[in-house]
């Protein structure tokens, strides 16, 4: 009947009296339906949409129709101590969910599983979620962001990070601070890999023993040793002793090494440097993308200044040292306890009791004395009882020199121990045997420093990289904003065919490089340069300072000219 039509042509009303009174009925109902939408005449919906609708309108504790903002309101309370913002905002939560439960469930993805916060990043989202009134049960499950890195080398796109532990100097416990360092990484959750790139002297076969010695291949690979869950590569677990060979030879054994190792999915790869910042070092840093470093040193001066050319050197491949880690800092000494003979002295106190007229009987002068022995019993600390003293055989150390100096704020002394030199020929290292100790405490906060600084690293939004891309059709090579021709490129080269390396007078002839030369191929090397080749076959690299200098000089040239004019 509401489909009749109420007014004729004419625009008067059309039909008896019954029959309008029904119509009119008709429209009623059908104008309380559109505003009201009851779920019973309205078209079926998601069985979540229109319980909450009926949730909503029914009692001030029903779902309310936006739930997944107030979660996410909730939810902005948690900052990240690290990168200063909300886990919301860092895009942390992930696959919300409500159910017809009122369950709620969602994922914190964070960028490492083995964040020192994630517990508490866990307890605050339960928290404040629970706390909202229509919330039922609450599932929050802490999840990581998949491995992976930008690399050309076989066998690492799936590692996270990989962290340089260097101390350009020998002997200063270097690779005993690289094994625990991983193990005390693996001990927060994080899965882990320890290369050994130093082939003339490998470390790493004395002090970590593998589960099993058998060399498996993945495909044309090989696949690292393992010991407790932590991958393991030297070349001391391939060959006998170490390498006797030229440095050229030495870099392409460490090329391969890289090339046919499949570490798998890493969260870490910590690589044991060798002494020195040579030939090694540089190819190290220009075939990785090495995401962090950590220093090793000892208290005396000749060690720190090869630590200071060694942060100098990976600062020059833009590589940041997040840690030091002074070792052998000190011997923990035993507090001297003083022996007291209480006979004697129990027998003064009585002397003299009586001798001052204390006590007139002999008596309650003895047994006054033995209250009194009683109680300088009690004031003598006992062994065991205070701290162990710190006594610095090599000096104070010059830790708070290289943390004003190079800003690094991430440092750490390590006892100079026994027990951890046992371990470290033993093949167990000293974590693993000593978790509790109070020296496994020292390796695990450096552990929990390097996962803050490198996520601190790995989160920036803002890449310091500048993008760098050829333009074909207007041959012109585009850097960020800026753009340079092939030719001006090409003749800044830098390398050893270019310029005197000890005089800096170039070499290459300007006029000899062809304004149509173009660059077959351009891609970063490390983290700090970019590799180019030429159409001319010859192959050159630039650092990022080196490109924005030239830039600087280019645009300043072009200014001269304007003015001139």
């Amino acid at each position: 009947l509401y489909k009749l039509p109420l007014l004729g042509r004419s625009g008067k009303l059309t039909g008896s009296t019954d029959i309008l009174k029904m119509k009119l009925s008709a429209v009623l109902v059908l104008l309380f339906l559109s505003v009201h939408q009851s779920t019973s005449f309205s078209t079926p919906q998601h069985p979540l949409q229109s319980k909450t609708t009926r949730l909503y309108n029914a009692s001030p504790d029903s779902v309310p129709n936006e739930w997944q903002g107030e979660i996410l309101n909730a939810l902005k309370n948690v900052i990240d101590p690290d990168l200063n913002q909300d886990i919301v905002t860092l895009g942390f939560v992930k696959n919300l969910k409500l159910d017809e439960n009122r369950k709620v469930s969602f994922d914190v993805e964070l960028t490492t599983p083995a964040c020192p916060v994630k517990d508490q990043f866990a307890m605050e989202c339960q928290s404040l979620v629970s706390g909202l009134d229509w919330t039922g049960e609450v599932d929050v499950k802490m999840t990581a962001q998949p491995s992976s890195m930008d690399t050309d080398t076989a066998g690492m796109s799936q590692v996270g990070a990989v962290i340089a532990v260097s101390s350009c100097k020998g002997g200063v416990g270097k690779s005993t601070t690289a094994v625990n360092l991983a193990y005390a990484l693996q001990s927060l959750g994080a899965s882990v890999g320890i290369f050994d790139a130093d082939v003339y002297g490998p470390s790493l076969p004395t002090m970590v023993t593998p589960d099993d010695d058998l060399v498996r291949f993945v495909g044309r690979q090989i696949s690292p040793l393992k010991r407790n869950g932590v991958s393991l590569m030297s070349f001391g677990y391939i060959n006998d002793g170490s390498a006797v060979m030229r440095g050229p030879m030495v870099t392409q054994l460490l090329d391969q090494f890289l090339s046919v190792t499949n570490w798998g999915a890493l969260d870490y790869l910590i690589i044991d440097m060798p002494p020195g910042t040579g030939d090694i070092q540089l190819t190290l840093t220009q075939r990785l993308n090495i995401t962090a470093a950590v220093i090793v040193t000892t208290p005396q001066e000749l060690s720190f200044v090869d630590v200071e050319r060694g942060i100098e050197m990976f600062d020059s491949v833009n590589v940041p040292c997040v840690a030091v880690v002074e070792n052998m800092a000190y011997y923990e000494k035993e507090p001297d306890t003083p022996k007291l003979d209480y006979i004697s002295l129990e027998e003064a106190f009585a002397h003299k009791l009586k001798e001052v007229g204390a006590c007139q009987d002999v008596i309650t002068a003895e047994d006054l004395a033995s209250q009194l022995v009683k109680i300088a019993e009690k004031s003598v600390p006992q062994s065991g009882s205070s701290e162990k003293e710190q006594v610095r055989i090599f000096g104070p150390g010059h830790l708070r020199r290289l943390s004003e100096q190079w800003g690094i704020e991430q440092t750490y002394s390590v006892p100079l121990m026994n027990r951890i030199a046992a371990n470290g020929d033993s093949g167990t290292p000293f974590i693993l045997q000593y978790p509790e100790s109070s020296q496994a405490t020292i390796f695990s906060k450096l552990a929990s420093s390097v996962v803050t600084e490198v996520s601190k690293i790995k989160f920036e939004k803002a890449s310091t990289h500048p993008t760098i891309k050829y333009d074909k059709d207007f041959h012109l090579i585009s850097i960020d904003n800026d753009y340079l021709k092939p030719a001006e490129l090409r003749r800044a080269c830098r390398c050893a065919a270019c310029v005197e390396e000890l005089t800096g007078r170039q070499i290459l002839i300007p006029s000899s490089v062809p304004e149509e030369i173009q660059p077959l191929k351009i891609y970063p090397c490390g983290n700090y340069a970019i590799s180019v080749d030429w159409s001319d076959g010859h192959k050159s690299l630039y650092p990022y300072r080196q490109i924005r200098t030239l830039l600087g000089e280019l645009a300043g040239a072009e200014e001269a000219k304007e003015v001139e004019a």
